[in-house]
């Protein structure tokens, strides 16, 4: 795909100074600019490569003044950096814009197929399952029986969505995403052998969800393990069953929630926490990298250590962890003083 200088400016509001008709076909960091790339000046850090890169169209703040001669053709604009936003959004959804029904797509005759959808190969859409308008699914994708899937929803390549789930509006689900896959249930038998419990229950994922690749989210043993509008899930996350994630709550790679584990809204979960299950987190809490939480949060709370405890006593005690050899040479010394 290819943009000129005048078509960009108009996306973005943007006065040129330079030629508008040059034309970008890709995208490229300041530093690393190529002929024929567009890229943008926003940090100040970056002012010296303005000079010297070689890509064909460059967006800047309009308070922006140039030392010396420049070879790009310049966007001006308010904002460079979310005016950049812009166009890598605008970039994307015309990439993204397909439409169709592979031949190799196989859809179930009791299955209902919104407008403007795109089904790429080798897509399964199971029995009595509803795909809304627009959706798209990327090829060697498993859509199951009985699912909905509303307008505008996002699909890649490998995705399971299995049996009775629901996922709502504008949601993005990535590559290896698993919707439904059976909760974590077995009962402790007599003998040391372990019964499995049936999973009867499904998944509800409600509007403007985002879900990185390879994360899985367990259907509820009974009722629902729910995923609540506007949460947003990095890649590697595990989600057990019955689980509840509040509204707008971002979650990073590799953290695992136990069963029936409630997560309130607006929380911000780092980088490997692990939450043990039948517990609840409550609203705009903070919970830092590699936590391991045992017990309720309250509101607000911001906490980070295994077992995880408020912060600033947290910080307070790794001084002290810090210095704990010199601690302990400390008293051994006042040890032989004392015995001498």
């Amino acid at each position: 795909m290819e943009f000129t200088a005048q078509q960009i400016a108009g996306i973005i509001n943007g006065k040129i100074e330079g030629d508008p008709d040059v034309k970008v076909s890709k995208i490229s960091k300041i530093e690393e600019g190529e002929q024929g790339s567009l890229t943008f000046l926003a940090n100040p850090k970056y002012t010296q490569y303005i000079y010297s890169t070689k890509a064909s169209i460059v967006i800047v703040n309009q308070d922006f003044k140039p030392e010396y001669p420049i070879n790009a053709t310049l966007i001006w604009v308010e904002n460079a950096y979310s005016s950049f936003a812009k166009i890598l959004e605008t970039y994307n959804k015309v990439k993204l814009k397909k439409t169709g029904i592979s031949d190799m797509a196989f859809v179930s005759e009791s299955a209902k197929i919104g407008k403007d959808v795109y089904l790429g190969a080798f897509v399964y859409i199971g029995s009595n399952t509803v795909i809304g308008n627009k959706v798209r699914i990327y090829p060697n994708t498993y859509i199951g029986d009985n699912v909905q899937i509303d307008d505008n929803t996002l699909i890649y390549a490998g995705v399971k969505i299995l049996d009775d789930n629901s996922i709502g509006k504008n949601c993005t689900l990535h590559p290896g995403v698993v919707i439904g896959s059976d909760g974590f249930g077995f009962a402790p038998q007599e003998d040391n052998n372990y019964k499995k419990v049936a999973q009867i229950g499904n998944v509800i994922i409600e509007d403007d969800v985002e879900i990185g690749a390879n994360t899985t989210i367990d259907r509820a043993t009974i009722g629902s393990t729910i995923i609540r509008k506007g949460v947003k899930l990095d890649n590697l996350i595990q989600i057990a069953h019955n689980v509840e994630i509040g509204q707008n709550t971002v979650i990073a790679g590799q953290t695992g929630i136990s069963g029936s584990t409630k997560v309130g809204k607006n929380c911000i979960l780092a980088g490997q926490v692990g939450l043990v299950g039948h517990i609840k987190i409550g609203d705009n809490v903070i919970i830092g990298a590699q936590s391991g939480v045992g017990s309720n949060i309250k509101d607000g709370s911001i906490v980070l250590g295994s077992p995880a405890f408020e912060i600033s006593r947290y910080r307070k005690a790794y001084i002290h962890f810090r210095n704990l050899s010199g601690i302990v040479e400390r008293l051994d010394n006042l040890e032989k003083k004392s015995d001498d």
